[in-house]
């Protein structure tokens, strides 16, 4: 079709660069391994933390919740489509996060978007790290208060910030807990004592945090202690959890306005049965079962401490997000194609979702995986790594 043309162009030069990449089919069921073009390799992409995806107690919940309530929902929450479910789970959210309330969105993305574009207003200011979420990012945009970025995880950058600000009514630092591409922690008591020194409220999201860190895997605000010290909480429900959706924990107010005033939550049908009633599944193996966060903690120090003696960069990584760092563009497309051959499944990542020259294969280890699996993929890394002169 005409008038298409320059976008052909543009994906023309992704692919004489090679950084082209089209979508990757997996044929199974998302475990610690995958079936990829039909063979069977170790998956080292994947958000499933703990292996929740396909958990037996999330499975029967999600089907039990179909047969007795259905497919879907048939509008959105403040018209008809807030089943009893939905209210109960939030309640159960809340609880476990220490908040007062909870309230769920349809991702993690409309959570930080729905927040970040209605709470503030042209009185107040949101200073965000230059290495936030690209969801915090486009929730910024759409908001019509004053930005202000801090360099990444510079307490001295954050404190010029707040001290420039202070005749705003609100500002709103917000940070991720735990940063995606990274996989470092944001200082969060030192943010927290200055935004209380500044009198400034504080939003984390902790996606890659939520069911990793803290006490059960209740994130970054629980590892750190800091539970009733951070007003607004943003997490996912689609990565360590297993599912779908994502939330905000903070005060009733916010949860009051949320609901009255954010357009993703308001414009968008409520989270099917299935989805809502393995959420609440999730929360409770989180409770009954904390062993899988302990062993992906396990496998997390087993792979880094491996990748690290075969000589491969993966900078300043305090998680199980553990990138390994390459540099050039085609060159870490072309060492994931090199894995695939290998037998393991690791992801590219590029410019713009690095910045240039910072380009890498970002890995995640998982709870589900076994030692056997890791040491596979260890020796996969070795041989690409060495084929195409990385290490």
């Amino acid at each position: 079709m005409k008038g298409f043309e320059y976008l052909e162009k543009e994906i023309q030069e992704w692919k004489d660069r090679g950084t082209y990449r089209p979508l990757t089919e997996v044929e199974s069921e998302q475990g610690s391994k995958v079936r990829i073009n039909g063979r069977e390799v170790i998956q080292l992409s994947s958000n499933n933390y703990l292996g929740l995806t396909t958990h037996p107690r999330l499975k029967r919940a999600a089907l039990e919740a179909v047969e007795g309530y259905g497919a879907g929902t048939g509008s959105v929450r403040t018209i008809a489509g807030t089943f009893s479910m939905h209210e109960e789970f939030e309640a159960k959210l809340a609880r476990f996060k220490h908040t007062e309330a909870a309230l769920v969105f349809q991702s993690g993305f409309t959570a930080n978007v729905g927040v970040l574009s209605s709470i503030l207003s042209e009185q107040d200011v949101v200073i965000s790290d230059a290495l936030n979420h690209a969801s915090i990012i486009d929730g910024i945009r759409l908001t019509k208060a004053a930005r202000r970025i801090y360099r990444h995880a510079d307490l001295e950058d954050l404190e010029k910030a707040l001290k420039e600000t202070q005749t705003a009514r609100t500002r709103l630092v917000v940070t991720d807990g735990v940063f995606s591409m990274d996989g470092d922690v944001a200082p969060l008591p030192e943010i927290v004592e200055l935004c209380e020194k500044y009198g400034a409220l504080v939003m984390v999201d902790d996606a890659h945090a939520s069911g990793v860190m803290g006490r059960n895997g209740r994130g970054t605000v629980d590892h750190f202690d800091l539970n009733g010290r951070v007003h607004i909480q943003v997490g996912t429900l689609s990565k360590a959890v297993g599912v779908l959706g994502g939330y905000v924990a903070g005060p009733s107010v916010l949860r009051d306005y949320l609901i009255h005033r954010a357009r993703p939550f308001l414009f968008s049908t409520s989270h099917p049965p299935a989805v809502t009633a393995a959420c609440s599944a999730a929360i409770d193996v989180l409770l009954d079962e904390p062993q899988l966060v302990d062993r992906l903690w396990e496998n997390t120090r087993f792979f880094k401490e491996g990748l690290t003696r075969l000589g491969f960069d993966t900078g300043k990584s305090e998680t199980p997000i553990t990138p390994v760092m390459v540099g050039d563009d085609a060159l870490a497309m072309k060492f994931s194609d090199t894995l695939l051959q290998e037998g393991v499944y690791a992801q590219g990542i590029v410019f713009p979702t690095v910045a240039k020259g910072q380009a890498r294969v970002r890995t995640i280890v998982t709870a589900g995986h076994s030692k056997e699996d890791l040491e596979q993929a260890l020796t996969a890394f070795e041989r690409a790594g060495k084929k195409l002169g990385i290490i």
